[in-house]
């Protein structure tokens, strides 16, 4: 702050954002203030990252929601005096925009989806300009642009030769009638049917290509010096889902069987084995008289998803295949069943069934009469005949031969004794050993759509699947398209796009028609910030080891599984590329909640509670709105929108654009004691307002703000104004404003005699000293009625507090002609006068 006071040319006016917003923008972009040297390295790099909008069309209250506390929180880094990175870009790829063209084809129109986005994209870019964001828009990455997705088939060849990108066959939700492939929100009501033509869907199995996720399972489950939310770390390690147990063989008339089990010690309690409908060995196990039975049992299985079988609580169905497993520790036949509620998708699609022990096998024995044996005696007596559920806790081993005696403690994996003692058997007796599992399944990356990422791979009859060159990339999307009614891929009858020819031979070839998961896109995306027209890598090495990882990313708690666990497993993939030098992509996650419409539900158009930003905008102007947004409560919970709500940040703006603009009235003399009170106003704003910056508590930032608003408005006074206690307040407010109210805060800033821009300038600091409070406010009670207040030095005596509280004014009124019978002091608090008339 500067030592004398400036002269401020004060000018009553109304607070216009129309004017002021319009204004300010235009400057910004005309000065580039917002376009961020990569290079310079005089400040401390931060990458504050925000996750890009898919794009819409409209910035509706959920992105305003998300990104204007963002970009607060970007802003007041850059004036704590980082050099802030903030881009911003676009999830170009995915389904609305095919299926509009679907749509416009079923009314005999051709739309290009490309068209549809970029136009969609030339909006929002305006609407972000409008909520004043300070985004670095020459850095913008917008994923369908082949410029773009060169990187993404050039990063899954590099996968492919090492191994991570593979081919399988696995199911996908089909249409007979359209002869297609649905994405799963194609697939309606709880029969299934395809949205366009009602036909009951059914699952078709499909070559399709994987990504090895599953070799980074174990380092993914690391989550050291990474600053996120307990709630994403847990919901990742349960998605990966580590188990420790045994792998154990069962021998059958069409070979050995695996199983892994978490509890190999209830091994001698199998009594049964369930297989996964889908199961291979279904097809040469099953009897000749049980293969109708089976047949329409697996049809029926096809229809249902993965949710639906495994729900819990469900009444259980299966069907015995007419053949028999052999027990390896008991050398018992025991039937084998096939059910839903077991998934090809997970472990080896077998189930050893221990009813005893597993809720699912005990509700399923029981509706099938199939035997149970008790393996494990709690401390007390076990009852079968009076068995109404299963018993999974700790207890000693019965039934169960050589590990008869051992306990089990209840732990996971070799801490159990048990566990332990059936794993040394079955590695002794040759018929299984220990084993580490997941729940987590290679990522599938195939979609049977047109706009996504074409797959770098061509399919010849001699040579197979071969990858294209790497100087042939891009592998571009032909424009030149007819879309389907049905919504088929038109790459598959596009001949230009389709026949080729191959790499390695020359001869007639066809390329892969399926596209890329749009995951994909947002894997990697932040790296491309950095260089987003470099055209001889996917990014710049040194600049990624300058800025990655990114510092602060912010978004949705939705994205917890896929997307972020997505970029972690690729951010591993680029690091063993050798790309960079590091293993994680964000340093520090922060989740908002979600904006809820006045009605407390979710806001949709179905129900008619959307709250448009655009609207509002025209009403109150966007730093009204941002201000609301933040005030609104915790960013990180959400709330429901309030119409009435929006008037607090509504005055709150225009009371502090009127304390900075109008001329003081008052002359209430600028003592020390006002001055003293005014700086400890201000100090203690700066460091409540700091804190909770950092915290991402932007509601109780602006509480702090109105506050000392309140504070200066009621010291404001032709004398204060002049004194530098008063400029340093002013100063403090605007830059603190700043970050939550962008546009305002520049036009203050200029009002008050500053050239350069306030975004530009340094966070205010404050000082411990001025925050002591050496004197107390004190109520004083005539009659224990409230009648006056003093304020006395912290440590005034009793007799100096009786004093001050008798001579202030209005008490002194009460108490003329009147006797003092009890004079009462509470420390800190009041004084109390009892008298008589």
């Amino acid at each position: 702050m500067s030592d004398t006071v400036k002269e401020i040319a004060y000018e009553s006016s109304r607070y216009n954002p129309h004017e002021i917003e319009p204004k300010w923008q235009k400057k910004w972009d005309e000065s580039k203030l917002y376009e961020v040297d990569l290079n310079d390295h005089s400040k401390p790099k931060y990458y504050f990252l925000t996750m890009y909008p898919y794009p819409s069309g409209d910035l509706h209250t959920g992105h305003w929601y998300a990104e204007a506390p963002a970009d607060a929180a970007a802003r007041y880094l850059r004036m704590k005096g980082f050099n802030v990175l903030f881009p911003m870009g676009f999830d170009a790829f995915g389904l609305p925009a095919e299926n509009a063209a679907v749509k416009a084809a079923r009314r005999g129109e051709n739309v290009h989806p490309a068209t549809l986005t970029y136009k969609q994209i030339d909006r929002m870019v305006k609407q972000f300009s409008q909520l004043g964001a300070m985004f670095d828009w020459s850095k913008m990455v917008v994923t369908c642009d082949p410029d773009y997705y060169k990187w993404n088939q050039w990063f899954f060849l590099k996968m492919y030769e090492k191994g991570l990108a593979y081919k399988k066959q696995s199911p996908v939700d089909w249409c007979p009638s359209c002869n297609t492939t649905l994405a799963r929100e194609q697939v309606v009501g709880d029969d299934r049917v395809c949205e366009r033509c009602a036909t009951p869907v059914i699952k078709k199995d499909l070559s399709q290509w994987y990504f090895k996720i599953t070799d980074y399972a174990e380092e993914l489950l690391n989550f050291d010096n990474l600053d996120w939310p307990t709630r994403v770390r847990e919901m990742q390690t349960n998605w990966i889902g580590r188990s420790e147990g045994a792998e154990v063989n069962f021998d059958t008339k069409a070979g050995k069987l695996t199983v892994f089990t978490t509890r190999p010690d209830t091994l001698w309690g199998a009594t049964f084995m369930v297989l996964a409908p889908e199961h291979p060995y279904v097809s040469e196990l099953t009897s000749a008289d049980k293969q109708a039975e089976v047949a329409t049992y697996i049809e029926e299985t096809q229809r249902k998803t993965e949710i639906d079988r495994m729900a819990e609580g469900k009444e259980k169905t299966g069907v015995f295949i007419g053949a028999y497993a052999k027990n390896p520790v008991t050398g018992k036949e025991i039937p084998i069943w096939i059910a839903d509620y077991v998934l090809m998708g997970y472990g080896t699609g077998a189930i050893m069934a221990v009813p005893y022990g597993d809720q699912r096998d005990f509700e399923f024995a029981r509706k099938f009469k199939l035997d149970i044996v008790a393996v494990v005696k709690p401390d007390d007596s076990v009852d079968l005949g009076a068995l109404d559920k299963a018993y999974d806790g700790p207890g000693i081993m019965i039934n169960s031969g050589p590990i008869n005696g051992q306990i089990h403690n209840g732990e996971k994996g070799k801490k159990s004794p048990a566990v332990a003692a059936a794993i040394d058997y079955l590695e002794a007796q040759g018929i299984g050993k220990g084993a580490t599992t997941y729940r987590l399944r290679d990522w599938l990356i195939s979609r049977q759509r047109y706009w996504g990422t074409p797959f770098p791979i061509v399919y010849c009859d001699e040579h197979g699947a071969v990858a294209v060159p790497y100087e042939d990339l891009p592998v571009a999307l032909p424009t030149d398209v007819e879309f389907m009614p049905t919504g088929e891929s038109p790459l598959k009858s596009h001949d230009s796009f389709l026949n080729t020819t191959c790499p390695i031979c020359g001869k007639n070839a066809t390329r892969e028609t399926d596209t890329m998961d749009t995951f994909m896109d947002s894997s990697w995306y932040w790296f491309r910030y950095l260089t987003p027209h470099k055209t001889d890598a996917p990014l710049d090495a040194e600049l990624a080891k300058h800025w990655a990882p990114v510092d602060t990313y912010t978004g949705g708690i939705e994205h917890a599984i896929l997307h972020l666990m997505y970029a972690r497993f690729f951010t591993k993939v680029i690091r063993d590329l050798g790309l960079i030098d590091h293993g994680e992509p964000f340093k520090r996650l922060r989740n908002q909640g979600i904006i809820l419409g006045e009605d407390n539900e979710k806001m949709s158009k179905s129900r008619g509670n959307v709250v448009n930003p655009d609207n509002l905008v025209s009403e109150y102007g966007a730093d009204t709105v941002r201000t609301y947004l933040m005030f609104i409560g915790p960013w990180d919970q959400g709330g429901p929108w309030n119409s009435k709500g929006i008037e607090g940040p509504t005055r709150f703006l225009g009371r502090s654009w009127t304390l900075i603009t109008d001329e003081a009235s008052s002359d209430t003399p600028a003592d020390k004691p006002t001055l003293k009170e005014l700086k400890r106003a201000v100090h203690s704003a700066i460091k409540e307002v700091t804190d909770d910056f950092e915290n991402f508590q932007f509601n109780t930032a602006i509480a702090e703000l109105m506050t000392l608003v309140n504070a200066m408005s009621k010291s404001k006074s032709k004398q204060v104004v002049e004194t530098l206690e008063w400029q340093e307040g002013l100063e403090a407010l605007i830059k603190m404003l700043a970050p939550i109210a962008p546009h305002i805060s520049e036009e203050l800033w200029e009002r008050t005699g500053h050239t350069g821009s306030i975004h530009l300038e340094s966070w205010p600091s404050y000082d411990e000293s001025a925050l002591v409070k050496n004197s107390i406010s004190m109520a004083i009670q005539v009659n224990g009625k409230v009648r006056g207040q003093i304020e006395v030095s912290i440590d005034a005596s009793k007799d100096a507090i009786l004093e001050a509280a008798k001579t202030e004014s209005n008490v002194a009124r009460y108490l003329e002609n009147a006797q003092i019978i009890r004079e009462i002091v509470v420390p800190g608090k009041l004084v109390n006068l009892v008298i008589k008339a």
